[in-house]
């Protein structure tokens, strides 16, 4: 089954808790801290596998979640960090964040892997917070949350050359004459129902790869018929082959056709209609073909290239000529710099640190920063819960409280837990 799209949850691991232990060692006087820290949680890898060609495995996987790194101990022993969790993917997929729609990575190399949700570190032990003014804390900081996200995988095919056009206009039978791909090949519409790949070498001893793509017709790029689901596999593409029935043997206009394709090719995207294009009329062993392509040829001005694809006339000049436009083209990515996500980018730029809410007289207070530091934060002991509350202080919480106007014992909230306020 050819799946190239799906959405997937990743739940990174957690960071392991940092330890709070004192040396408690005969003949070791002023022993002081010695907690070690906790490891680091595991990330997940996404990694490109050349001998996948489809998304069908992560479409059965509705999260992904990674372990939690090890909790630190005593004698300053920090914990093992967690193993990563490697996903292996097509050549070709494209990760994108669902919420903010900012393109994680483009894994178009063979060796490419990239970290689409990053792992927790790990808890400092008390042993970290030892300063002169403090030499004997007696708290430790828990691991950091791994990071959680919502992913577009999306499979875009890696193919020099594809070939568009209307349905049974030839392009199947056309890949089949020029390599060793066998796509289906009947007479009726829509016989390609998924994307078709072949190596083609031409007689001069070039090759590159060709893409069989199914039939285009007028309003796929607004989802109807299958032109929405697999217009994104010629994004790649360096050069377009855009083949015409020039018989005109369903009783359609060859002109209307090439008019009907591009407009649909430049609806889904400005950047397809601008790629080097070549126009291959087929079917030249029909009637009416030759008269036809007069009038065509008064209506376009690129050069056509006819041939028969059934008889396999004519594919040798189409395919020098693909190939020199392939080999002219630069090696460009499909997304602009600005497009990418950083993961700290992702994490809190242009977000404050915290927001404050008032419900029937309960101050709600939430932001990706103050949570994480009380996720991270170990209330066991009072300096623990101290060193908590004077981060909340110089984040500017306790300003912004005493602005909207609390009062002493009213109710403070983060997350799930509820706090009395004191001045």
């Amino acid at each position: 089954m050819f799946i190239d799209e799906t959405n997937i949850k990743v739940i990174a691991g957690s960071g392991g808790d940092g330890c709070t232990a004192f040396r408690r060692e005969k003949y070791v006087q002023m022993g002081g801290p010695f907690g070690g820290n906790g490891g680091r949680g595991s990330n997940i890898i996404f990694k490109v596998d050349p001998g996948l060609h489809t998304l069908i495995d992560l479409r059965y996987m509705k999260t992904i979640k990674g372990k939690k790194g090890e909790n630190g101990s005593g004698k300053n022993m920090d914990g093992k960090n967690a193993e990563d969790v490697i996903i292996k993917v097509p050549l070709g997929t494209v990760v994108t964040d669902y919420d903010t729609n900012f393109v994680i990575a483009d894994l178009k190399e063979l060796n490419d892997e990239v970290i689409v949700a990053k792992g927790g570190r790990g808890g400092r032990g008390n042993t970290a917070f030892k300063t002169l003014a403090n030499p004997a804390p007696n708290f430790s900081e828990n691991g950091e949350p791994g990071e959680e996200r919502i992913l577009k995988v999306e499979l875009k095919l890696l193919a020099d050359v594809g070939l568009v056009g209307l349905p049974s206009v030839g392009k199947s039978t056309i890949l089949s004459m020029v390599s060793r791909a066998r796509p289906k090949i009947a007479d009726y519409h829509f016989t390609t129902l998924t994307p078709n790949l072949g190596v083609v070498k031409t007689k001069d001893n070039r090759s590159f790869v060709m893409a069989d793509l199914p039939g285009l017709i007028e309003g796929a790029s607004q989802g109807i018929g299958l032109g929405d689901k697999f217009l994104k596999h010629i994004e790649r593409t360096k050069v377009i082959a855009h083949v015409i029935d020039m018989s005109g043997s369903e009783g359609r206009d060859p002109y209307d056709d090439f008019l009907v394709v591009n407009k649909e090719l430049e609806k889904y995207s400005k950047k397809l209609i601008q790629k080097p294009m070549i126009v291959i009329a087929n079917k030249m062993d029909l009637e009416n073909s030759k008269k036809n392509l007069l009038e065509f040829k008064k209506k376009v001005e690129c050069k056509v290239f006819e041939i028969s694809a059934v008889q396999n006339k004519g594919l040798d000049e189409v395919l020098v000529k693909l190939a020199d436009l392939v080999d002219s083209c630069p090696n460009t990515s499909l997304y602009e710099e600005g497009e990418y996500l950083s993961h700290v980018l992702y994490k809190f730029e242009n977000e404050k640190p915290f927001s404050i809410k008032k419900e029937n007289d309960e101050y709600i207070i939430y932001g990706a920063k103050v949570e994480k530091m009380f996720k991270m934060a170990n209330f066991q002991s009072d300096e623990g819960i101290e060193r908590f509350i004077r981060s909340l202080r110089k984040l500017g919480i306790d300003a912004e409280l005493e602005k909207m106007g609390i009062e002493d014992g009213a109710i403070v909230k983060i997350l799930d837990f509820e706090f009395e306020y004191r001045k």
